[in-house]
């Protein structure tokens, strides 16, 4: 028997061979492999890391050159394992105040600290061109982690302060605009707040002291025109921190424009 690797079959019956590694107690899956060969690779390059001087001398970026012999992944958790003393199960590397998730080669994430216990326990994915993980089920993004609504635009209603894209430290991501449809404007020195829709074209909605009641002006905007025959899937601002009762209020006081009104052909309803 081959050491550290043991003959599996696939659902197929086709063979298929697994590595695995125990170091200091803790008991490591290598990953799967067709051949036996391959498998008994992947442990002696564990055995190597793990445990030689020679290995010692290999980094995070020595990964193409020593031939790829096991996933990525599991390259960067053994190195973090030998170099940090601790097993994460993610594609992690820690530092002093911050920590890395190795996507792959490429894609390299910085997250603070915060973030570890989350990102210890979430596999980062992707698909559509967007990195997510799958949280109870459901896709999150990465950007809505950080209060980045869906949709937004890097530049206009968020950015990254140091320009680094991958960059996702606290201190490094900064929201622009929080809301659908609300941008912020200057008018004589003064922060004005400016909500807009689409229709055929944008509308102005109108233009407001707060950015809470340009984003409520948006959702009134939103509602009033799927009800007259706008069969448009808009989407809804949530507003943090306020009760149903204190939404309805400034939802009932906020005022749209009438040129938004009169953008739709039907007759206005009461107690729009």
């Amino acid at each position: 028997m081959t050491a550290g690797v043991y003959e599996t079959t696939q659902k197929d019956g086709t063979p298929s061979f697994r590595a695995s590694f125990t170091y200091k107690g803790k008991h490591i899956s290598l990953g799967s492999f067709p051949t036996k060969e391959g498998a008994h690779r992947a442990y002696l390059t564990a055995e190597l890391l793990l445990r030689s001087p020679e290995g010692a001398l290999l980094s995070l970026d020595d990964y193409a050159s020593a031939g790829r012999p096991l996933s990525y992944e599991k390259w960067v958790i053994l190195i973090n394992l030998r170099d940090n003393g601790f097993y994460i199960k993610t594609p992690i590397y820690l530092y002093q105040r911050y920590f890395v998730y190795h996507y792959n080669e490429e894609t390299h994430l910085k997250f603070d600290v915060d973030d570890l216990f989350y990102y210890s326990n979430h596999k980062i994915m992707k698909r559509g061109g967007h990195l997510f993980v799958s949280d109870y089920g459901m896709q999150v993004t990465l950007q809505s982690r950080y209060g980045i609504r869906a949709h937004a635009v890097e530049g206009r209603d968020y950015r990254f302060i140091n320009g680094d894209s991958t960059d996702f430290r606290y201190g490094n991501l900064e929201i622009l605009h929080r809301y659908v449809g609300v941008t912020s404007e200057c008018k004589k020195g003064k922060t004005v707040y400016l909500a807009k829709i689409h229709v055929n074209g944008d509308i102005i909605i109108g233009r407001y002291s707060t950015e809470e009641e340009a984003a409520v002006a948006y959702n009134r905007a939103a509602d009033y025109l799927n009800r007259h025959g706008v069969h448009k899937n808009y989407p809804r601002n949530y507003i943090e921190g306020k009760s149903d009762r204190e939404y309805e209020e400034l939802y009932q006081n906020v005022c749209i424009s009438s040129k938004l009104k009169m953008s739709v052909k039907s007759p206005v309803s009461s107690g729009s």
